[in-house]
This record gives structure tokens, C-alpha cells and sequence, in this order.
């Protein structure tokens, strides 16, 4: 299928797929990469940036990234260099800094991302108490395991480790290692008498 672009400067797309909508986007820099079945609106997108399959809207961003494929990036979000959004991620109203990573599988809403901070798999910025949105700010070098839940507001200061399966409701200090899981606990067998009683 045919591209649709309105007032956008392609010639600063150096690859450019099928089946886009581009509109009132800005495009700087050179060798930026456009794949196929992207929805981009009212962007602006930095030199040697890649997006397959994905939809942006009032977005900034940065150099050298690489965004998709089925990534979702709502508005009034900034994204800066080198940084890599992959599948099935959200981002919403969000800045994050340079050479951030989140991969796959997550959400992230109303936060301040730090340079060189990992999101691991399936973790959530819980940023709605019923009422009103707040705020999450994680500093730099920040690792944020799998299956992580960040309870805004709260600061999560540089070097911090959040061990996956953690949700998180207080702030940390520099250097802190965040785990709260519920101790494991095995009942001998127990399986198979649930098995017996499902079959009766």
C-alpha cells in the first residue's frame, strides 16, 4: 500500500516502507530509517532514528534510536539518544534520557527516566491512584528488573537495583538493591490433590 505523508520533510528518510501515515512531522539529521505500518503524527525525529511498525504522536525523538516493532509512544513524551523502545511498549507524557532501554512488554506514564537506566519485561508505572496522575523520577544507571511495579510518586535514586518481581512504593537512596517479593513456600504433593479433586 502507499504511504500517506502530509507536510513532513521525507528527504531526510533515507529507507522509508509501505503503508505509512506521516503527518506534520520534522525529520533531522540524515540515514533515518521509516519501516512499514507506522502511524506518525506532529513528530520530530533525530539522525540515523529507526521505527517499524508503530505509533507516535506529539513525540521528540532523539538520534540513533531504535523504536518497535508495536511500540506506542503518546503524547507530550521525549525520548533522547540512543535509546531502544521495543515490542508491545507504552510510553505516555514521559522523558526519558539518553541510552535508556525497555525492550518489551511495559508501561510507562507520567515518569523522568535517567541516562543508562534499563526496564526490564513487564514492568509498570503504576501512575493513577483513582483521582490523579503523579509523577515517578528514576535517576541514572538504574536497573529495573522484570515484572516490576513502581508505585508513583516516588524518586528511585542513580544506582539503584530493583530486583524483578519488586513493587516498589518508597523512594531510594544511591546504590540501594530494592527486593520485596514474598518468601517462596512448597507444599509436598499439594498438586496432585487438586488435580484428583478438579476430576471428581
Amino acid at each position: 500500500m502507499k504511504n500517506n505523508i502530509i507536510n513532513s520533510n521525507i528527504d531526510k528518510i533515507k529507507n522509508i516502507g509501505s503503508n505509512n501515515f506521516i503527518s506534520d512531522c520534522v525529520f533531522v539529521g540524515d540515514n533515518i530509517k521509516i519501516g512499514n505500518n507506522n502511524t506518525l503524527k506532529n513528530c520530530i525525529i533525530g539522525e540515523g532514528t529507526e521505527i517499524l511498525d508503530s505509533y507516535l504522536e506529539d513525540v521528540v525523538i532523539g538520534s540513533f534510536c531504535k523504536i518497535g516493532p508495536f511500540s506506542r509512544i503518546r503524547p507530550n513524551s521525549r525520548i533522547g539518544d540512543n535509546c531502544k523502545i521495543g515490542n508491545f511498549v507504552e510510553i505516555k507524557n514521559s522523558c526519558l534520557g539518553n541510552n535508556v532501554k525497555a525492550s518489551h512488554l511495559s508501561y510507562i506514564g507520567d515518569a523522568i527516566i535517567g541516562d543508562n537506566t534499563n526496564i526490564g519485561c513487564g514492568v509498570v508505572f503504576a501512575n493513577y491512584n483513582g483521582y490523579e496522575k503523579n509523577v515517578s523520577k528514576i535517576g541514572k544507571d538504574c536497573f529495573i528488573g522484570s515484572n516490576v511495579n513502581i508505585i508513583a510518586p516516588v524518586k528511585i535514586a542513580d544506582d539503584t537495583y530493583i530486583c524483578a518481581g519488586t513493587t516498589v512504593t518508597k523512594d531510594t537512596l544511591k546504590g540501594n538493591f530494592v527486593i520485596g517479593r514474598v518468601k517462596e513456600s512448597s507444599i509436598e504433593k499439594y498438586s496432585y490433590y487438586l488435580k484428583n479433586k478438579k476430576n471428581k
